[in-house]
């Protein structure tokens, strides 16, 4: 188990550029199985959960050619679909959540598809219903085997269907379209999910040869087409990471600029943290947040308490949740940070709790948050790492601490932020990394 040892309460500056985000390369990477011609892809992010789908598909009898940084080759024109049954496949499989958007792919293109039970983040419930649903009213046969947790679908040909999602999952909605892209005649997705990254993957179809409209709505229909063909596409900056570089400078008073962001695809994330008082300006497509001694967080117009909460694409993202009740800790005034949709995610802030933060735990779903002002800082703590964002909110509630924290199990780190320690130390920060 890996182990960060850091030596919090210093001021950082400089220049940090965002990796690829791993939301979205973990749909386009799948949707490589679409097609038998090459699709090339940039901006992969070097993380784990990523080159775990990377080494699946090898093992699946994709052709994989690494073409520089971030940048492969993947051509999928010689599937071996017994892999599927392997225990290798289920065990790797079971091993990375994402490893479920190969089913609609696969069902798309050769009439069947298979995963294990995935894994992921212990953050509560994330039931694949929505995904295995879908396929059903494309016309095809759900599987299941209770021994093995091994799921499974297949069809001898998919027809389009309208489809009114009873969530708009993000997995859900990119394996259904995937599955709908080769399917006969029109499929129509309401309340289906509307994030970039889900924006992303329809457009590199639609390049590909695909017809979908309606995106970046939640009104999607998708003509179904006979074959799908070779594109080029680039994956957008991460999201979360730009929203934990912005907190991280906020918690440490440190002047930060964050590099090529794609300004213009962040949605309500810049004015959610101006909400809690932190300056951050655009200079072109990057974001400046300058060194601040304090920040308060707005109340409401009545007087009333701010509330911070997550919600489907417009809404601000779960995955920045952890983050901004971390950045809270050290603010001025109070706030309830409201997590809607997963009921184990804010289960991490005993851990600020022990390091000094004045949290309230009201239940599963809320904690409230009373802002310490930076008169009182943080204390060192030894952690250990619950998920990918827990683990990132410790780090940076460490980065801010007087003294020398350790956080373990810092796996659950890297499998969603690429080198992190090379690129704090770049900034100025004191991070060490044990085995």
């Amino acid at each position: 188990m890996g182990t960060f040892q850091i030596k919090g309460g210093k001021k950082l500056n400089g220049d940090i550029t965002p990796q690829g985000a791993k939301n979205e390369a973990l749909q386009v990477i799948c949707a490589v199985l679409l097609t038998e011609e090459k699709v090339t892809i940039d901006n992969i992010p070097d993380i784990v959960d990523v080159n775990k789908l990377i080494d699946i598909l090898a093992d699946l009898g994709v052709n994989i050619r690494k073409n520089s940084k971030g940048s492969y080759t993947f051509q999928a024109d010689n599937v071996d679909l017994d892999y599927l049954h392997s225990d290798t496949f289920k065990i790797k499989g079971a091993s990375l959540r994402g490893s479920v958007m190969m089913v609609g792919p696969l069902l798309a293109r050769f009439g069947k598809g298979y995963i294990p039970k995935p894994g992921g983040d212990k953050i509560g419930r994330r039931r694949l219903d929505t995904h295995f649903t879908g396929f059903e009213n494309l016309g095809a046969t759900f599987k299941y085997s209770s021994d093995e947790s091994f799921y499974g679908v297949e069809a001898k040909k998919l027809k389009g269907a309208y489809m009114l999602l009873d969530e708009a999952s993000v997995t859900g909605t990119a394996n259904i379209v995937m599955a709908a892209s080769l399917a006969e005649g029109t499929t129509t997705i309401y309340n289906a999910a509307c994030e970039p990254y889900l924006q992303q993957l329809c457009e590199m179809i639609n390049r590909m040869g695909g017809k979908i409209s309606g995106i970046g709505s939640n009104l999607l229909v998708i003509e179904g087409v006979e074959k799908l063909g070779a594109c080029d596409h680039r994956i957008l900056p991460d999201m979360i990471e730009i929203g934990s570089w912005i907190g991280l400078a906020a918690m440490t008073g440190s002047d930060i600029t964050i590099k090529d962001t794609r300004y213009d695809k962040l949605g309500v994330i810049p004015s959610v943290f101006r909400k809690m008082g932190i300056k951050l300006e655009r200079v072109g497509d990057d974001i400046h947040v300058p060194a601040q001694d304090s920040y308060e967080i707005e109340n409401f117009i009545d007087g009333s308490i701010q509330t911070i909460s997550d919600a489907p694409w417009p809404g601000f993202t779960p995955d920045l949740l952890s983050i901004a009740l971390v950045v809270c800790t050290q603010a001025r005034g109070s706030v309830l940070i409201h997590q809607k949709m997963f009921e184990s995610r804010l289960f991490f802030v005993d851990k600020l709790i022990d390091m000094g933060a004045k949290i309230i735990l009201c239940d599963p779903h809320r904690a409230t948050v009373i802002g310490l002002d930076k008169k009182i800082p943080l204390r060192a703590s030894t952690m250990i790492s619950p998920d990918i964002r827990a683990g990132i909110s410790l780090l940076i509630a460490a980065l801010s601490a007087d003294g020398l924290s350790v956080i373990h199990n810092i796996e659950q780190i890297d499998r969603g932020y690429e080198n992190i320690d090379d690129r704090l130390r770049a900034i100025g920060a004191e991070i060490t990394r044990l085995d």
